[in-house]
């Protein structure tokens, strides 16, 4: 950077008259100086290829306005949290497009094409298409923001303590179609699709939106992270899934298996990424019966002898499933799909795509069926940019698909608690922190002290009561969703560097990391939930969605601390600036083992094998 000319006191006091007379208007303004941008040294071409296209695949959403950012902040401030959480809370509430009231919301298509078309006519009718689709998506999602609110939203308003005043946020959806040409080329390729849903909130992954655009496809749901959830959650939303979706088959995985030194292990615990064999075998057998199914003519086709000899199966006939059921399958990688030699050899491989949001789990499955780190997986939403192909055996393929926010009516706070927004783009920390403090007891899982309650003389009113005055003393004292984000910050002595205030913000993103990546463990209930299944389940003290882990019957030392990434959340307040000076991006929050939470530092994402300083920071000037 160059070095600052001197300025002479007289120059100084020439500008500031210059500055005033301008102000009163007696001179007009000068011309802006333009400043000289520095030249940058470009690289190869190949490089710069990559970095363009790597630019062209970020996922992009809409930007919260100010007003809601000043309206949660106050909410956040002065709204009590309700204390003891309702049961009720931990089911959750039907999606809002059930109801006749808003508009269907729909995944694009890709239009009609044929090979005489030239790529720019292609384009053309791709991009005219999205831009009115995403005109639509956004009317409809506004009058869903100011609509009124139905009969069920007033329940579920009421059960959470919430009054009908509170500001709505709007949802988030993918609004790059670079991105969503990656959707279209990995549905067109794909035979077999598996659409991963994460066990906490199963619903949100997969939306009406995303059930409408794979009508006509063959699926699989896969629940992922079954491990943090628990087998009654899971069992629970299995049964609710084949219910509610009768035509699909519904399996779990675990992409993680628990790896212990020794015999006599006394250390925290150790996961390796490698498909348990049962959760493998369940879900090559639902493969196996789709195939089977598709090799079948259809019954229009059985109906018709003339199309039925000439009628031939869209997939490969003969698949050699013992290679995918053993050890030692074939595992290099795929030339590019988009290659003339490949594109006309379709037919020699079974194609299985892998769909569905940031953050639910598709590298980290794909390395688990390898038994070895084949793609780039991270605990940050959206590491896969580009759609992968993978040989998982000579005649089975996989294709990881990048994450999509699929368009949905659910609240903005529900997507960042379940880890699909990335939280460094989150600027309504206070807002999210307010919605998650309504479900979970994150006073007692955080072993918090009320500010009030550290006073040292405390009020005490000594008057003789009489019939109608109220005491003041033995009162108890209310939690707002700030006043845990101060005292988090006070704990972790986390302050800004310019007041020296609390850092509420980055308080609050590391408690939605921690509740994002499954440090702190929780999980909704299938809609319909009898309540006397959930309490039955509960100890005798209700937590809301939170699953302590004497539920999860994990052994882990009460003496370790969890990490938890703590990056600078993106934010238009004057207060959050502050806080972005303080926070460094690589802090450790510490949470205490108290309550039954999940301490461990060597966490699922820790054999993840993630880049190395030097990736991560060509990916930050990507």
């Amino acid at each position: 950077m160059p070095r600052k000319q001197p300025t002479s006191t007289r120059q100084k006091k020439e500008e500031r008259q210059l500055k005033r007379a301008v102000k009163r208007g007696d001179v007009p303004p000068p011309s802006p100086k333009r400043k000289k941008t520095p030249k940058r040294h470009h690289g190869d071409a190949a490089t710069s290829a990559s970095v363009e296209s790597s630019k062209k695949l970020q996922s992009s959403f809409i930007k919260t306005t100010r007003q809601f950012l000043e309206d949660t902040k106050a909410l956040a401030s002065t709204v009590p949290v309700p204390r003891p959480i309702s049961p009720n809370v931990a089911i959750l509430p039907k999606s809002y497009e059930q109801n006749s009231e808003f508009h269907q919301l729909l995944c694009p298509r890709r239009p009609k094409w044929r090979y005489d078309m030239s790529k720019k006519e292609v384009e053309s009718n791709e991009e005219g298409l999205f831009k009115k689709w995403l005109q639509e998506t956004d009317s409809a999602l506004e009058q869903w923001r100011l609509g009124s609110r139905v009969s069920e939203d007033h329940q579920d308003a009421a059960d959470r303590g919430q009054e009908q005043s509170d500001p709505r946020s709007t949802p988030s959806f993918e609004r790059n179609l670079e991105v969503w040409r990656q959707l279209w080329r990995v549905t067109e390729i794909s035979q077999i699709i598996l659409v991963l849903l994460d066990s906490r909130c199963p619903l949100l992954h997969y939306p009406p939106s995303l059930a409408h655009f794979l009508s006509n496809r063959r699926v699989i749901l896969v629940l992922t992270k079954v491990d943090i959830t628990g087998p009654s959650r899971v069992n629970a939303w299995i049964a609710y899934l084949r219910e509610t979706f009768p035509g699909l088959r519904v399996v779990q995985v675990q992409s993680y298996t628990v790896k212990k030194e020794g015999f006599y292990h006394q250390g925290p615990t150790n996961y390796d990424s490698r498909l348990p064999q049962v959760f493998k075998e369940e879900l090559l057998n639902a493969i196996r019966e789709l195939h089977s199914e598709m090799l079948q003519p259809p019954e229009k086709i059985l109906n018709d002898p003339d199309r039925l000899r000439s009628w031939k199966p869209s997939v490969k006939h003969d698949i050699d499933w013992g290679a995918a059921f053993g050890d030692h399958a074939q595992r290099t990688l795929a030339a590019d799909p988009d290659s003339a030699e490949l594109a006309s050899e379709e037919d020699r491989f079974l194609t299985i795509g892998l769909l569905g949001s940031p953050n639910v789990g598709k590298s980290s499955l794909l390395n688990a069926l390898f038994g070895e780190s084949k793609v780039r997986a991270s605990k940050t939403p959206g590491k896969t940019k580009h759609f992968q192909t993978l040989l998982w055996t000579s005649e089975i393929r996989l294709v990881d698909c990048p994450g999509l926010v699929m368009p949905n009516y659910v609240s903005m706070e529900l997507q960042v608690l379940s880890g699909v927004l990335p939280i460094s783009r989150v600027s309504a920390i206070p807002a999210c922190a307010h919605y998650a403090a309504q479900l979970l007891p994150l006073e007692i899982i955080l072993n918090l002290s009320h500010s009030k309650s550290a006073e040292p003389n405390p009020i005490v009113d000594k008057r003789t009561w009489r019939e109608g005055m109220k005491r003041t003393e033995n009162t108890t004292v209310s939690w707002t969703a700030m006043d845990i984000l101060v005292a988090f910050a006070n704990k972790k002595q986390w302050f800004t560097a310019k007041a020296g205030r609390p850092d509420y913000s980055r308080a609050g993103n590391a408690i939605l990391r921690a509740l994002a990546e499954g440090t702190i463990p929780w999980g909704f209930w299938p809609p319909c939930t009898p309540l006397s299944k959930i309490l039955s389940d509960e100890d005798e003290t209700y937590s809301g969605i939170w699953i302590p882990l004497a539920k999860q019957d994990s052994q882990v030392s009460d003496e370790e601390d969890s990490e938890v990434e703590s990056e600078p959340a993106s934010s238009e307040t004057d207060s959050m600036e502050d806080s972005s000076n303080e926070t460094d991006g690589r802090e450790i929050g510490t949470v205490h083992d108290e309550h039954h939470l999940h301490p461990s530092t060597n966490t699922r994402f820790a054999v993840l094998q993630l880049l190395n300083d030097e990736a991560d920071e060509t990916d930050d000037d990507v």
